[in-house]
């Protein structure tokens, strides 16, 4: 671990990975944005699809979502990333931009909407709405065939932030993607 910039790749290649091994910690990162009213706003989020190659995350979420109206206002955000496993940090400073159609959009619904999961994004009601009890809202029949609320979010990667902690001494790392070549450098952790 002498140069900081062939260890991206370690980095890129773990984030695949937590696409695909469910139990994998970075699968869950949390992400930040601001609110102009509240500040900065801080939730988990499943990570879907990784491209090391133009250093693209997907993202799925209800177009409804108050995480979407903060992005239109400020699309720059932050992904954590924790895994007690490794000892690593990873912070990931994003630009992110919301989308409600086109190819890629549709490509996906049509892998998710028979799946559990399409229930969140065909719910009358948006998320964080009051109901009665959990799990009493219920989409209309007929709701399944469309799209309803379901959107990408596509977060382009500009700074990899990692901080190793171990035993042997804490390493910290940052990565900027933001002038074409990565460049990179060693930081007091």
């Amino acid at each position: 671990m002498n140069n900081p910039v062939d260890d991206s790749a370690v980095l890129w290649t773990e984030l695949e990975r937590a696409v695909t091994e469910r139990g994998h910690p970075w699968r869950q990162p949390v992400l930040a944005t601001t609110c102009p009213l509240r500040g900065a706003q801080a939730r988990t989020v499943v990570l879907r699809e990784v491209d090391p190659a133009t250093r693209t995350l997907l993202l799925y979420t209800d177009i409804r979502s108050p995480k979407v109206a903060q992005l239109d206002h400020d699309p720059r955000a932050q992904l954590v990333c924790w895994s007690p496993a490794l000892g690593w940090q990873l912070r990931l400073s994003v630009d992110v931009r919301c989308e409600t159609d086109g190819l890629d959009v549709t490509s996906r619904w049509a892998r998710l909407r028979h799946t559990r999961a399409a229930q969140d994004y065909l719910s009358p009601l948006a998320p964080g709405s009051v109901q009665p009890a959990p799990g009493t809202v219920t989409a209309p029949a007929e709701a399944v065939a469309v799209r309803g609320a379901f959107a990408v979010l596509r977060a382009q990667v500009r700074e990899m932030d990692w901080l190793v902690l171990d035993p042997q001494g804490h390493r910290r790392a940052m990565f900027d993607f933001r002038d074409g070549q990565p460049a990179a450098r060693w930081l007091v952790p």
